[in-house]
Order: structure tokens, then sequence, then C-alpha cells
């Protein structure tokens, strides 16, 4: 992963603007994830078979029970200005209208119902824990982590009931176990056929 770093000791709308249009000029390789993490600008290689299975094994289940006028987007921006943040998730689920209500290439975070981070092994930190304080912050309801590198091995772990930039732990288990996913979801989430590295 590369980062480039950028001056926020002062920031304003002025330098967030500066930030997001910097990350929009990165000219990264085609699959790379180019994401601002508390004011960096960071790039990180395309993500591996596995990850990318899944987040397809994920969204099929989704599908399944998110209303017709929601959808499910793999590489949408999710801005988080208040911590210098655009994160692009593996998975967010979100409102169709905000998607057509906003010109450009991100939305605020605070608009999706539910973010799925897959981490891989170059920014399972980001995503346990700046990406973590980033969308409870802005207040997203549910935030599933899928940690494929998690020191004691692969788990899962539901965050729900955000204040300020700190999740309140739901659901936790290991791959392999099943997840329940409250409602609006109102679902379990099977993990048996989620690949291990």
């Amino acid at each position: 992963m590369s980062a480039l770093t950028v001056d926020h000791s002062t920031a304003s709308g002025h330098e967030w603007d500066d930030l997001v249009r910097i990350w929009q000029e990165t000219d990264a390789p085609e699959g790379c994830k180019v994401e601002i993490i508390e004011g960096i600008v960071t790039v990180a290689p395309p993500p591996s078979n596995d990850h990318n299975d899944i987040a397809d094994l994920v969204q099929r289940s989704l599908y399944e029970v998110i209303p017709r006028q929601w959808g499910i987007y793999q590489t949408l921006g999710t801005a988080v200005p208040s911590r210098d943040g655009l994160y692009i998730p593996d998975i967010a689920v979100v409102p169709r209208a905000v998607l057509r209500a906003k010109e450009g290439v991100f939305i605020p975070a605070a608009a999706a119902e539910l973010i799925v981070e897959i981490t891989s092994k170059s920014n399972a930190t980001h995503d346990r824990i700046k990406k973590a304080a980033g969308y409870a912050q802005a207040d997203v309801p549910l935030y599933l982590l899928v940690d494929s590198w998690a020191p004691g091995g692969p788990t899962l772990t539901l965050y729900g009931e955000p204040q300020q930039d700190v999740y309140r732990v739901l659901r936790a288990g290991k791959f392999g176990d099943a997840i329940e996913l409250p409602e609006p979801f109102g679902f379990t989430l099977d993990t048996s056929d989620f690949p291990t590295p």
C-alpha cells in the first residue's frame, strides 16, 4: 500500500475539497482501491480471489432480503469529512434515492444502512480501527467486519448502536458460524462457505 500525506492540521472545508481533488486525481492501476483514511490518500492493491468470493457470497445473501429501492454497491465512495475520510467499502447497502440525488463519485457515509468491510492483509488495521471509528462517527447503523486476517483466525463482527466514534459489538463469531443481522435486514448470514486464507 502506498500513501500520500496531506497536512490537514487546520482542516476546513477548503482543505477537505483539496484532499478530495487529490483523491480524484490519483492515477492508480486498474483494480486498485484509492481511499482517504484520516487525511492520507492510500492506494491498496486489487483484492484477492478469496476476498472477492466472500464479497459475492455476502452480496447474494443481502439481495434476498433488502427492499427493491435499496442497492448493494462494491465501489461506492462513502465520505466522512469530519474524520478526513473517504472510504470505498467492500459492500455498501444504500437507498437508491441517495445515489440519484447526489452528483459525483461519493455519498455521505451516513446515508448507508449497512457497510461491510472484508480485511485484506495490507489493510486489516484500517478496517478494524480507523474505518470502524469513521463509520461510527458518521452514524452508519450497522458495520459488518469480515476479518480474514484476525490474529486468532478468521472472524466476523457485527457492530451497531454507534455513539460518537465507537460501536457496540452486536454479534461476533468465526468463519463457519451463522451471524444474525437485525432489522431492517432480519436474516442470518451463513458463513460456512467463506474461504479462509
